[in-house]
Order: structure tokens, then sequence, then C-alpha cells
């Protein structure tokens, strides 16, 4: 009768005939960075937003659309509140008129709407791929 492997003895079989992997999934991975004491905390945000992206992959076109209007209202706001700020757009009531602290809450308001812009123009070509 011959003999018949089973599936662990095939298992063994094909790991000792190729380069040895090590049995780690990625979250595997993603814990072990994070138990680090290590001071770099770029590399733990850039492996969130590695771990954050790739969930977004089934709505990515519709997620990053969605930022990209998000981050053109927010544009839209800044630059009235800084005109506001200037005193060329809004009415003389109101209390970001000729108010010097708005026209840089405006520009910073405006920058941030266009980082958020950014982030959906890369999240489209990203997942287009």
């Amino acid at each position: 009768m011959p003999k018949i492997q089973t599936i662990s003895n095939l298992d063994t079989s094909v790991h000792q005939s190729q380069h040895h992997i090590p049995n780690c999934t990625f979250l595997r991975i993603f814990k072990k960075s994070l138990k680090t004491n290590s001071e770099n905390h770029l590399v733990k945000l850039s492996i969130l937003f590695t771990l954050f992206t790739n969930r977004l992959s089934i709505d990515s076109m519709k997620v990053g659309k969605i930022m990209i209007i998000l981050g053109v209202v927010i544009m839209i706001m800044g630059v009235i509140f800084h005109l506001q700020g200037q005193s060329i757009v809004g009415t003389e009531s109101s209390f970001m008129y000729s108010n010097p602290q708005w026209v840089t809450y405006g520009i910073q308001i405006a920058v941030i709407g266009g980082a958020i812009v950014a982030v959906g123009i890369g999240l489209n070509f990203i997942k287009r791929d």
C-alpha cells in the first residue's frame, strides 16, 4: 500500500525544500514595532497610515472623492475668513471683519484644506494602480 502523506507532512516537506520564511503576519510585525521603546514616532505613524490605507482599499475611490470635496470646502472657508479679516468680504458687524487674527486663521484653514485635498488625490492615485 502506498504511503499517503497528510497535509501537515506535505507542509513541512515544502518548508524544508524552500527558504525559511518566518511565520509572522503583518499585524504581528505591527504589534512588535509598536511595543518597541523607539522614540521614532514617524515610523509608528507611517505603519498606522499603511494599515489605514490598506483597510480603505475597497472604497478608497469614494473616500478619496469625499476628502477632495471636503478639502475644497475647507479651503473656500479659509479664503472667506482671510478676506473677512482683511475687510474685503462680509458685514461690519461680524467679529471677523477687520480682525488681523482672522487673516492668519484664514490662511491656516486654507492650507489645512489644501492638505486634505492632497491626501484625497493621493488616495485616488494609490488605489487606482
